[in-house]
């Protein structure tokens, strides 16, 4: 990156590993420059050093949990003179069980990085967008946005006010040459399910859906600059008809019904910058 003279970048969160790393490559491939961020400093070494044979990459290790990290990356990327003119918030983890007896810690935790940490970075980085007329946003959001989720009640909820926020920056920021999406995927097979205790017999864990499929199709659809992306027909199908005409506590029942196919949480596993998808 040359000094004194700022280039343009993407900026991804979660970006050493499942849909945010293949968001890495896709990048890198069309010759962007990188600035990437994740909480495990070794695998995302790995990832940065995988791009950075296709782009310029920078790597900025953070835990987006923790209090004022957006405000941290942000400080970091000014001082590399950089200029942020695509963000993926692609960083987030889930939990599942019950929520009376879910870890609190876990679950603010959770907070910080799927809802705290894409809202900060959005204010951080989109002032300059506006400014310059052009930027692309990119919110990974879930087809669990638009369902209720028990035994995953604040996971859930996290994509609904994902899916919310991006849907209403999109309106706000028609004209300005600045674009907001929210990608949807169903379930996806990465590390998120084991990450998030999901009994590997559970539906959630048993998908078929690959991190490279989601994210090739999110990427196009945010130079489209659409504002929702649901990854596949069925799931198209599922949250434009199915959701709208099926009666509330129906939903809630079936979700409870499907959430609980496999029996008890996993053994507990670290707790990593996963990318968030039972979308």
């Amino acid at each position: 990156m040359a000094i004194g003279q700022p280039s343009a970048c993407t900026l991804i969160t979660g970006a050493d590993s499942g849909i945010g790393l293949e968001f890495a490559r896709l990048a890198a491939a069309d010759g962007d420059d990188l600035i990437l961020v994740a909480s495990d400093a070794g695998r995302l070494a790995i990832a940065a050093a995988e791009a950075g044979q296709l782009a310029t990459v920078h790597e900025i290790p953070c835990d987006l949990s923790e209090p004022g990290a957006a405000a941290r990356v942000f400080a970091q990327v000014q001082a590399l003179g950089a200029t942020v003119d695509c963000l993926i918030n692609d960083a987030g983890f889930g939990d599942y069980g019950g929520f009376a007896t879910a870890d609190l810690a876990r679950q603010e935790r959770m907070i910080g990085v799927n809802v705290t940490a894409v809202t900060s970075l959005t204010r951080l980085f989109l002032p300059g967008m506006i400014e310059r007329a052009h930027g692309q946003i990119l919110n990974l959001a879930s087809v669990t946005g638009f369902l209720p989720g028990p035994l995953m009640s604040v996971y859930f909820a996290t994509k609904h006010y994902v899916l919310a926020f991006s849907e209403s920056l999109a309106e706000e920021l028609r004209g300005t040459g600045v674009t907001v999406m929210a990608l949807c995927p169903p379930p996806v097979r990465t590390s998120f399910a084991q990450s998030a205790r999901i009994p590997p017999a559970s539906y959630l864990a048993a998908t078929k859906v690959t991190a490279p499929s989601v994210a090739s199709y999110g990427y196009r659809m945010m130079k489209r600059g659409k504002p929702v992306a649901v990854h596949t027909i069925r799931y198209r199908l599922l949250t434009s008809v199915l959701v709208r005409v099926t009666p509330r506590f129906a939903l809630r029942q079936l979700l409870h019904r499907m959430n609980a196919q496999g029996g008890q949480p996993a053994p507990a596993g670290a707790l990593a910058d996963q990318t968030p998808v039972p979308s």
